[in-house]
């Protein structure tokens, strides 16, 4: 039999003179379990997994390529397009690693609102995770439920910036807007609302015995083999490792806010879908605290840094230089000083890191992206040898990967 010299690797220790119930098959990439376009080949001895090897590419946009010919500001809302699901968690972290590499900082205003925009963005991408995790797994009315708070969630997204899914709400230097006039009080009534709705989802799943059934003891994710997977976010917390980039490393806000870091040492799928439903908690507490701090911050939206910022639009109106300076910011581009910077944030996943090096030109020389999901799909060819085929889809779901962040 021939095969590709891409396919060699996981074909050269399979032998083809076997039994008439060992097989190989494709899991995806239509397959709508694959959570995208994922092609898992599998080795399967009856119903049990024997090999699998993910094979990814099939979304492959050249995004991290486009990014090096684009100016730093027009990047930006191509970000929106890995993880679709929390594209505001995109857009921060490439506008902070930017800001680092400028050497500026978003007023505070600008950080309690992006602050905001990122924990109701990580509410919409667990609400999602569990929607449909639960579906797949055979949990019906779960998914309406999920999706009907998620809808209330998006609406507040859609009154902030107009979008529902790719937001493009942050800026490079702070945000383009102030809140909307009753926002926080909207927003505290969801709040009110959605913290009632998890226990209602801990109810139906949590001690449900065929989601336990099908959850526990399935996926086992050890300490050790997270760690040498580069796992992060709730696949890392759930095998037992108290790791959080807003904590270990901080950025933003997070400093002042009191959360707690949620771990589970099952390391097993169910562990962590107890990690995501505390992590909701843990949200729903943070952007309690932001209401507050918004109401006693300044108006500043966007840093002062005439160089590599836009004035704001009552200069350009009365200024000549302003008008002139953004002229030459929107058309050309802003020059960064020559350097490098990794700046890593955490996202909905897990680590979500930009790479950049500046050649002090408008575009950048090297633009990389640390996405969570593609580890976490690697991690497939060694989590799955040993279970059931019907596991996989288990297991796939439970890992929340996005194929925007993989095919880059």
């Amino acid at each position: 039999m021939q095969v590709t010299n891409r396919l060699k690797p996981f074909f050269e220790n399979i032998s083809f003179e076997r039994e008439d119930n060992a097989m190989i098959v494709n899991f995806g990439p239509q397959h709508p379990s694959a959570h995208g376009q994922l092609r898992l080949m599998l080795e399967l001895q009856g119903e049990e997994v024997i090999k699998a090897h993910p094979d990814i590419g099939y979304l492959h946009r050249g995004i991290e390529k486009m990014g090096e010919n684009m100016i730093y500001n027009e990047f930006l809302p191509t970000t929106d397009r890995m993880d679709y699901i929390a594209a505001t968690s995109n857009n921060y972290g490439y506008a902070l690693a930017v800001e680092k590499l400028l050497g500026i900082e978003a007023p505070r205003r600008a950080e309690v609102i992006r602050t905001m925009l990122l924990e109701l963005n990580r509410i919409i991408s667990h609400l999602f995770w569990l929607a449909t995790h639960a579906l797949d797994v055979g949990a019906m009315s779960v998914f309406l439920y999920c999706f009907r708070e998620r809808e209330f969630a998006m609406d507040l997204m859609e009154d902030y910036c107009g979008a529902r899914l790719t937001h493009s709400a942050v800026r490079i230097g702070g945000v383009p807007l102030d809140l909307p006039k009753n926002w926080t009080d909207d927003l505290e009534k969801f709040l009110q609302i959605f913290e009632g709705q998890i226990k209602v989802y801990e109810g139906l799943l949590t001690k449900n015995r065929i989601w336990r059934m099908r959850l526990e003891n399935v996926g086992i994710l050890t300490p050790k083999m997270a760690k040498e997977w580069a796992c992060s976010g709730p696949s890392l917390r759930g095998s037992g490792i108290k790791w959080d980039l807003r904590k270990e490393m901080p950025y933003g806000l997070y400093p002042e806010l009191d959360f707690d870091i949620p771990i589970s040492d099952r390391c097993d799928s169910y562990g962590r879908y107890k990690c995501h439903m505390a992590e909701m908690y843990e949200s729903v507490k943070i952007l309690r605290q932001l209401i507050p701090m918004y109401k006693q911050s300044d108006t500043q939206l966007m840093a002062h840094a005439p160089e590599y910022i836009s004035a704001t639009k009552e200069e350009m109106m009365t200024q000549n230089y302003s008008l002139m300076q953004h002229f030459v910011l929107v058309t050309q581009g802003m020059r960064p000083p020559v350097g490098e910077v990794y700046v890593a944030t955490e996202s909905p996943k897990g680590e979500l890191g930009f790479y950049i090096v500046s050649d002090g030109s408008p575009y950048p020389y090297k633009l990389k992206c640390r996405a969570p999901s593609f580890w976490h799909t690697g991690l497939l060819q060694d989590i799955l040898p040993g279970h059931q085929l019907a596991d996989v889809v288990t297991i796939i779901g439970n890992l929340n990967i996005v194929f925007g962040e993989i095919d880059r």
